[in-house]
């Protein structure tokens, strides 16, 4: 929901600081890679408790998965490197729940797991979608220039990275975040299943 709004603001200094990274020679697929390796560096730091320390990875991740695409606009955009990034962005958002249900098991277990599968449903829905918005050659540019076709939502990365720094501030708190972040995730997968209906229906 807030991803379109925030483009705006954030692809401008992206594609800048892209452009002089790719003037490097560091490759998009580099920073997508090193984006995966301080998201996972994240979830070890949430379970250390190091909670300051895991809201600063969850930020530089999420920089270099935004830093990426300005690389690869930059070079040149791939389809591997759209397929790699996507890749990797399903890894971070399965680590961070997954960290804390390894935190305390027993206190964040049902939660999790919940939350894990929302995020499986929400993925499902999303890169369903893409597949038959690519059969038919849909394109759109709400939120940026992308290998596969994006579709809005309730909740979405913007959202997400919010959370998963709230869930750090109170991580006592996480049961209940977590149920009500999975069902507002199951809301948006349903409400892309319902556009679909409406735009894929013969």
């Amino acid at each position: 929901m807030l991803d379109r709004h925030m483009r705006p603001l954030i692809d401008p200094p992206l594609d800048l600081l892209g452009a002089r990274v790719a003037r490097w020679g560091v490759s998009a697929n580099a920073v997508t890679l090193i984006g995966l390796v301080l998201g996972l560096a994240a979830a070890g730091a949430i379970i250390a408790q190091l909670w300051a320390l895991a809201i600063l990875l969850i930020l530089a991740s999420r920089l270099a998965d935004g830093l990426d695409g300005a690389v690869a606009r930059a070079n040149g955009v791939s389809d591997f490197g759209g397929y790699l990034d996507i890749t990797c962005d399903y890894v971070f958002y399965a680590a961070i729940p997954l960290a804390f249900v390894m935190l305390d098991p027993a206190a964040h277990g049902v939660a999790g797991a919940f939350l894990l599968l929302s995020f499986y449903v929400n993925a499902g829905s999303f890169l369903g979608f893409a597949i038959l918005a690519e059969k038919r050659q849909m394109r759109s540019g709400a939120h940026g220039v992308k290998t596969l076709y994006f579709t809005g939502g309730l909740l979405e990365g913007t959202e997400t990275i919010l959370f998963f720094v709230a869930l750090c501030l109170v991580p006592g708190w996480f049961a209940p975040l977590a149920w009500g972040f999975g069902v507002l995730c199951l809301i948006t997968a349903l409400a892309r299943v319902v556009l679909a209906w409406k735009v894929f229906s013969e």
